[in-house]
């Protein structure tokens, strides 16, 4: 373990897959001395590579930080990491530190977590990320900030050494909506997107020609201008790389369920994003295969004939 270098901030790291494993580096090129911790050995051994300083807990890794990132699979893991395991660091961290939660999860839990973190004179926020595994390592993701507005400023010199729009959308938890909203409109459009292509594809286009037809008509969005799921149309994408890397699946399947649990608390009507999370659903399980752990933009797969 390393000592503090008293010249720089510490950020305690929590959390190093695909995305946090991206993430932690960039605060390290930008100054701060990382403290990391993951339960994979080899993630945490490609963090140290980085310039990262490993620590064997969680709980070792928050001594002395000044701020701790978090990047966790889901909203239980993330309240029995901070409030109710045997270790919860709540109990470990220095009041005068700032948690920034960047996991996505239901906004209860980083309410709850909010609330307990105060109970014992720390401010946390949550902080979940856009823009996926390319935007982790090249520092140019979307953050959407829910909590207190003095600690979201207080998060903006770590914040922006990982992204490049960073949002406060509201108090606690608002953060978790704006990314369940955001997520659930992209797998909209990831959905229509691969429809579309394999229309053309069927009558006989060319999917990279039809893609720069979409891309200067009214049917440009994201997933056909950055993110194609055809295969070929583009270098850099998962679809490129038989669908391997980027944003799983399973993930967006999450993503999907949190937004339609929200929909149910406040009886908003989402029949597109009921529809959008039934597709990767079935596409889920298509083929004989789980293909859960295949990036999104897979879901063209579901409406190929070959």
């Amino acid at each position: 373990m390393s000592q503090k270098n008293s010249n720089k901030k510490i950020v305690a790291f929590i959390g190093l897959g695909n995305m946090g494993g991206g993430m932690a580096p960039n605060l390290v090129r930008a100054g701060f001395q990382v403290h990391a911790f993951d339960l994979s050995a080899p993630a945490l051994a490609l963090a140290e590579s980085q310039g990262c300083s490993p620590y064997s807990s969680a709980k070792e890794a928050v001594q002395g930080a000044d701020f701790i990132i978090s990047m966790l699979p889901n909203g239980d893991i993330v309240e029995a990491v901070y409030i109710d395991g045997p270790e919860a660091l709540l109990n470990s961290i220095s009041p005068s530190a700032l948690i920034i939660d960047c996991s996505t999860v239901a906004s209860a839990s980083s309410i709850r977590l909010a609330k307990s973190a105060l109970e014992k004179g720390i401010k946390a926020i949550d902080a979940p990320v856009s823009g996926g595994v390319a935007a982790a390592a090249a520092g140019t993701l979307a953050f959407m900030c829910g909590g207190e507005k003095g600690a979201y400023q207080s998060a903006l010199p770590v914040l922006n050494a990982m992204g490049k729009n960073i949002f406060l959308a509201g108090a606690a938890g608002a953060g978790q909506i704006a990314k369940i909203c955001n997520n659930m409109l992209l797998a909209v459009h990831m959905t229509g997107t691969a429809e579309a292509l394999q229309l053309g594809v069927d009558n006989g286009l060319d999917p990279k020609t039809l893609s720069d037809i979409m891309i200067k008509s009214s049917g440009c969005n994201w997933t056909v201008e950055k993110y194609n799921p055809y295969p070929g149309v583009m270098e850099g994408v998962p679809a490129s790389n038989n669908y391997e890397g980027g944003f799983m699946v399973d993930l967006m399947l999450k993503d999907l369920g949190l937004a339609q649990q929200a929909a149910l608390a406040s009886q908003s009507a989402t029949p597109m994003g009921a529809a959008a999370r039934n597709l990767f659903n079935l596409h889920k399980h298509s083929g004989g295969e789980n293909k859960g752990g295949k990036d999104f933009s897979s879901i063209l797969d579901l409406y190929r004939r070959d």
